[in-house]
């Protein structure tokens, strides 16, 4: 979190939107509960599952995951983004593993009860902030895909990269 919030203050002089906030002070309150919970049972529940070595530990990773994005698909059915209608450090950070789910996480992490597009809202957030301006050239799906696939030789022994799945982030979102 230390990392976003130098960007979103320190650095304002080199953005291309200095007036963005993604940290706003009024906001600062739920975004914090926001981060806590999305950052254990999403971003790190990923790999919490990927990486369980027991039976139990990858179930009990597996069910806070999935009830966790149901929980995203929740709020999302009820305003654009995570805080209402300005996109905040909350939205980034479940963005990058948003944008990974279907690619890499459902197979190489085995989190396969349900897939990012299987989400009509979620599905529609994550192409929504893709098409962002200038979110789009930051996700190189080719380079996520070999990073996962080929790194870790334990899950994925002969480092083979899918070929699949095909995903459209430029499809029409239909949010906002």
């Amino acid at each position: 979190a230390e990392i976003i919030r130098m960007f979103n203050s320190e650095f304002q002089k080199y953005a291309t939107n200095p007036a963005l906030d993604l940290y706003p002070k009024q906001k600062r309150e739920q975004i914090d509960e926001l981060n806590d919970w999305i950052y254990r049972y999403i971003n790190n529940g990923v790999y919490r599952c990927g990486f369980a070595t027991t039976q139990r530990a990858y179930s009990r990773a597996f069910k806070e995951l999935f009830l966790a994005l149901d929980r995203v698909e929740d709020i999302l059915a009820r305003s654009r983004y995570l805080t209402g209608t300005e996109i905040t450090e909350a939205d980034v950070r479940l963005f990058t593993t948003l944008v990974r789910f279907d690619a890499v996480y459902v197979t190489h992490f085995k989190c396969n009860l349900k897939r990012v597009v299987d989400y009509p809202n979620i599905w529609g957030y994550t192409r929504d902030i893709y098409q962002t301006r200038g979110v789009a050239k930051t996700v190189n799906m080719t380079h996520i895909k070999r990073h996962y696939y080929e790194s870790h030789r334990h899950i994925n022994p002969f480092g083979i990269v899918p070929d699949g799945p095909l995903l459209n982030f430029e499809d029409p979102h239909g949010r906002g």
